[in-house]
């Protein structure tokens, strides 16, 4: 390597040194921002089941956002055949979607059941602080536990238990989404759902009939039984599957519990015009396949040209065909050949 070389390189190295502290400068400041604007009143949030999501923030300043979240243990269907004894928050899995603005003070409070048979926290991804939350959520069957937190930094974040063993709570279903949005909001769109992938584990194969038991051999060897979007076979298909119209844009907030699998996330016959990279702020556009790690989300949006039934799947696609992995978004409206056309 010559002098000229070595010089150049040199200089390279200085400018990404340089531009990497600007950038965390620039992040520091933003928390430092967030974390001292002037709360104004306060609300009790709109918590929502999947598929649906709360509406859209309108305010322009912060507030106190006051959320009650129960735990719940309760059999429900896994599949037509198939019962689960489900942990959950708020009765249903995927748990609850909350959604806050950026330099909102949350007033968390999370309540135990008092038939539950064991002890939960909750760990939020939104939050700067042990544990998430979960170092002050312990709550045993018919306690609470309250805390708050300022949401910092704007994005799609999971939620899930993280009390002992981790795993086998997740597994059975504690998790949801939180959504932070950003001061300058979302952009509008016209439909949104909520949607999140999770792994499940049981004694019996996939839709043996009966309640069916955690299986924890089969968590530690990572093979499920069941991989599911909103926590049952069929859960959104059919006549479950989500509504829309040719020529709207569709915006999915789209998780992954895990507790251990990758999601390869994709819909047959559109392209995500729009993807928000792991639910934060890069955007990447015209993307056929989007993986959502564990413990991970993405937003995406897509406009929809053509009517028919859409398959949300996961692409690792043996989820899809015998696992369950398999959501549907049912397009109605007008044909246009110039897109798309059979050719007799």
């Amino acid at each position: 390597m010559n002098t000229n070389q070595s010089k150049i390189l040199v200089m390279v190295f200085i400018t990404g040194l340089f531009l990497v502290s600007c950038n965390n400068n620039a992040v520091t400041e933003k928390s430092a921002s967030n974390a001292t604007e002037e709360i104004k009143g306060e609300e009790v949030a709109v918590l929502t089941d999947a598929p649906n999501v709360p509406p859209q923030i309108t305010r322009d300043y912060a507030t106190k956002v006051i959320v009650n979240l129960e735990v719940i243990e309760k059999v429900m269907k896994i599949s037509d055949s198939t019962d689960y004894a489900f942990w959950t928050f708020g009765g249903k899995v995927p748990g609850k979607f909350i959604r806050v603005r950026e330099g909102d003070l949350v007033d968390f409070t999370l309540i135990n059941m008092p038939d539950s048979k064991v002890s939960h926290n909750i760990d939020l991804h939104a939050v700067n602080g042990p544990g998430g939350g979960a170092a002050v959520t312990n709550v045993a069957p018919g306690q609470s536990a309250r805390f708050q937190f300022k949401a910092i930094n704007p994005g799609l974040y999971v939620y899930h238990c993280a009390t002992g063993p981790v795993g086998m709570h997740i597994a059975n279903g504690m998790y949801g989404l939180i959504m932070v949005e950003p001061k300058s909001g979302m952009t509008k769109v016209d439909k949104e759902y909520y949607v999140m992938q999770g792994d499940f584990y049981t004694k019996g194969k996939f839709e043996a009939k009966g309640l069916q038991e955690f299986d924890q051999d089969k968590a530690v060897a990572e093979h499920p039984d069941y991989v599911l979007f909103n926590g049952r076979v069929r859960s959104s298909t059919g006549a479950n599957a989500f509504p829309a119209t040719v020529g709207e844009t569709v915006r999915l907030y789209a998780g992954n519990g895990g507790p251990n699998l990758v999601s390869s996330f994709h819909v047959i016959g559109e392209i995500f015009d729009k993807v928000y990279v792991e639910g934060g702020d890069q955007v990447n556009t015209n993307v056929q396949t989007t993986l959502i790690p564990s413990g991970g989300s993405s937003i995406v949006e897509m406009k929809l040209q053509i009517p028919g039934v859409l398959n949300i799947v996961d692409h690792s696609i043996f989820r899809t065909f015998h696992k369950g992995a398999l959501a549907q978004i049912k397009v109605t409206g007008n044909e246009d050949p110039a897109i798309f056309s059979k050719i007799k």
